[in-house]
């Protein structure tokens, strides 16, 4: 090989270096580091404000399509607004009242189909005991002189309790997320606008608008293509659930269609429900396993194939990132935390790839 080849293997390389700086200085990155875990724990301690802004936020890039089309048929902002929120809150509140009615027969079900639930499961009864076995044990081991009839909250309770309290802190700042949405719809453009009258150079004014122009077409499109494949998971279950047997199909469709927003823990627990829902109205086993089943299948079809086939045209992300970001913005914020986490980590990447100290970064997130 000679010096020239050698010289044009290295020049990509050098050349995406040169695109991509590292910080050298470990003050930099000391400072950078001290930053992320400042915002991280005011994002935590003031969850109570900041989730219903983030929250906003994103619903105004899911809302904006159909907000500018709103605006050139000359509706004025204020009114086409007010008549998105209306419209969205609407249709939740409709879809409210009308699973409300089987919810709660299902729910009165549930304490009548316990025994009957055991009774199908009984062949687990004895890995289960094995488990619970293994674990007391383990747990004598590493006790510390705690009075084992100590009372406290149960397993079940304190889980229940861990996976709905940002989901109660969510509700509770429900007009405070109403609130910034429609003032982020009406007057959303004014930030951008102060921002490059006050940016010194052409470039940065530049980079700004092509930052915000960004953010907005590809989040507002990834939005988009994941409600209506939502929407279609939704319908599709609904479908299932009608034709196995189990009824209530819009119960189930607006469930899975709720659940199929948080990747990955959705889906594993509508597999969940939809066994026990089986189990407990249909009386042959491997039908009562069927709509867990076909479930399953139509969620593997649209988050493995379908899905990705119609965002990897707008960017692709690092699966492993998006597992980390789901874990860990379901233990900062719950349930909504874990339905934000993969439109944040998209945003992040957004703005790394286009902002040259944080390039690296942008390439580090990308699948």
């Amino acid at each position: 090989m000679t010096d020239s080849d050698r010289e044009t293997e290295t020049a990509p390389a050098d050349e995406l270096l040169a695109d991509m700086p590292l910080p050298s200085d470990p003050k930099i990155i000391f400072l950078g580091g001290l930053f992320v875990l400042a915002l991280l724990a005011a994002a935590y301690v003031a969850s109570e404000i900041v989730l219903p802004m983030v929250f906003a936020f994103t619903l105004k890039l899911l809302l904006q399509p159909i907000f500018r089309f709103l605006e050139r048929l000359r509706i004025p902002r204020a009114l086409a607004a007010l008549l998105l929120i209306l419209a969205l809150f609407g249709t939740i509140v409709g879809l409210g009242t009308a699973i409300s009615g089987p919810a709660s027969n299902w729910a009165a079900k549930l304490p009548e189909g316990i025994p009957r639930l055991e009774e199908r499961m009984s062949f687990l009864r004895a890995p289960i005991n094995t488990s619970q076995q293994f674990l007391q044990q383990v747990e004598n081991i590493g006790a510390t002189g705690a009075r084992p009839d100590t009372a406290g909250p149960s397993g079940g309770a304190a889980f229940v309790s861990t996976i709905f309290a940002g989901t109660r802190s969510f509700a509770s700042g429900l007009l405070t997320t109403v609130l910034f949405l429609y003032f982020l719809l009406v007057s959303g453009d004014t930030f951008l606008r102060r921002l490059v009258e006050i940016l010194p150079r052409f470039s940065s004014k530049r980079q700004a608008v092509d930052i915000s122009q960004q953010i907005e077409s590809d989040i507002s499109a990834y939005l988009v293509t994941i409600s209506v494949m939502n929407a279609a998971v939704g319908f599709a279950t609904a479908l299932i659930m009608w034709l196995t047997g189990v009824g209530d199909p819009i119960l189930w469709g607006t469930l899975a269609f709720l659940l199929n927003y948080a990747p990955i823990l959705g889906p594993a627990v509508g597999v969940v429900v939809f066994l026990l829902a089986g189990l407990l109205s249909i009386d042959t086993l491997w039908q009562a396993l069927l709509p867990a089943a076909l479930y399953l299948a139509v969620h593997i079809v649209e988050g493995e194939t379908v899905t990705p086939l119609l965002l990897a045209r707008r960017f692709t992300l690092n699966p492993v990132l998006v597992i980390f970001s789901l874990v860990f913005w379901f233990w900062m914020w719950g349930i909504p935390g874990a339905i934000l986490s993969v439109p944040m980590l998209a945003i992040a990447k957004i703005i790394c790839d286009r902002v040259r100290p944080f390039a690296a970064l942008g390439h580090f997130l990308e699948g």
